[in-house]
This record gives C-alpha cells, structure tokens and sequence, in this order.
C-alpha cells in the first residue's frame, strides 16, 4: 500500500513503498484451498462518475478529534482503530496481521471529520482466514461509513467510489491528495492474486462526510 504524507492537507506525496503483501500475503488463501476465490473486488459500476470537477454536497466540517472505530454497516465491518506511524522506510506502518477484527489510521494525517483527507487501513486477510476488509471491495456507492470519535461523535461519510488499481500504478495524488473538504479513503489489498506475489493491487474506498451525531 501506498504511503499518506506526513502533513494533515498537503498533497501525499509518498514518503515510499508498502508492497500490496503488507496488508496481507494471501497465505489463506493458499492455505485453505480457497486460492480461486478471492475476496470481492469492485465492479466498474462503482468507480468514480465524472461530474465535471464538481463534488456532492458535504457536511460542514468537525472540529478535530481522533477515531476510535469503524462501522461499514453494509458489510458487518464495526471495529476499533489504531492509530498508525510511519515506518523507518518512510512508509504506513499497518496493524498487527494476527488481530483479525482491527484497523489503523494514519494518526500524522487528517483525523477523520475535520477537512482534509483521512486514511484508514486494514488487512483483507491473514493466516487463518479474512480479516476486517475482505468484503470492502463488496461495498457500494452511496453506503455509508461511520466512523466513532474521542469526543463521543460520530462522523457519517457517504461513499463516492470505490475503485482497484494495480500497485504499479497507484495513483498517489487521485488517493492521498488534500481535499478542501471532509474526505475518508479506506484501503485494504485487492487486484489479481498470484502465488508468488500475493496481492497485486489495492481496494480503495472514496466517501465524503455528510453528517454527525
């Protein structure tokens, strides 16, 4: 997986590298027997539309304060959050593989609500099976993403796409680039899967906030 910038609304710039084994290696799928059944990956149907550089409305921006869990109602997903550095490399540290039902935020970036971009990661799988993002590339423009706050809020996003792309071509200014808005991306692997390099791409989830309570 790509890695965020170190500043909150600047362009992310990758600092480096994560390869797409970082967020799992597939060793399940190998494992299980179940290499020919990848987890779901997103249709054309759910990529981006282009509105001629215009953007649905958003909510009005929440005052800055960390997340502590995820909620993608629309696949089961409801989990806690990690907060989640840099590597020595200079690349997104990603949560331990062995704790199934856990993601991570990149905690030097935008906290999720206030404007800017917000980044949250997780595995899609690890040793002994899925783990809190297989299904991401399942969800659908339009789903919503709830994401709790420390200040007791709840920040409600409103997904505008989601979209795979080779790791080759990740498209570091499209995901990570600052936005004059409240925006999450989520990611977890995804793309073809061979035996040899695992994973070959990245699931990436586009939503926008559209409110709170």
């Amino acid at each position: 997986m790509r890695t965020p910038p170190r500043a909150a609304n600047r362009v992310n710039a990758a600092a480096g590298a994560v390869t797409t084994l970082a967020l799992a290696a597939g060793a399940w799928l190998l494992a299980s027997g179940a290499e020919g059944h990848p987890p779901p990956q997103p249709s054309a149907a759910q990529a981006r539309v282009d509105r001629r550089h215009s953007e649905p409305p958003a909510a009005a921006p929440l005052p800055a304060s960390p997340p502590d869990r995820i909620r993608i109602p629309s696949i089961g997903v409801d989990a806690p959050l990690m907060g989640l550095g840099l590597t020595r490399a200079g690349s997104l540290d990603v949560p331990p593989p062995g704790k199934k039902n856990l993601a991570g935020w990149y905690e030097a970036g935008t906290k999720p609500g206030e404007t800017g971009t917000a980044v949250v990661a997780g595995h899609v799988d690890n040793a002994r099976g899925p783990s809190v993002f297989y299904a991401l590339g399942s969800v659908e423009r339009g789903r919503t993403i709830e994401v709790r706050r420390r200040d007791g809020s709840v920040a409600v996003f409103t997904v505008d796409a989601v979209e795979v792309y080779d790791a080759k071509r990740f498209p570091d200014a499209k995901v990570y680039g600052a936005a004059r808005r409240p925006e999450l991306r989520v990611i977890t692997c995804g793309g073809p899967y061979t035996r040899g390099t695992g994973y070959q791409g990245n699931v990436v989830v586009f939503a926008h906030l559209t409110g709170s309570r």
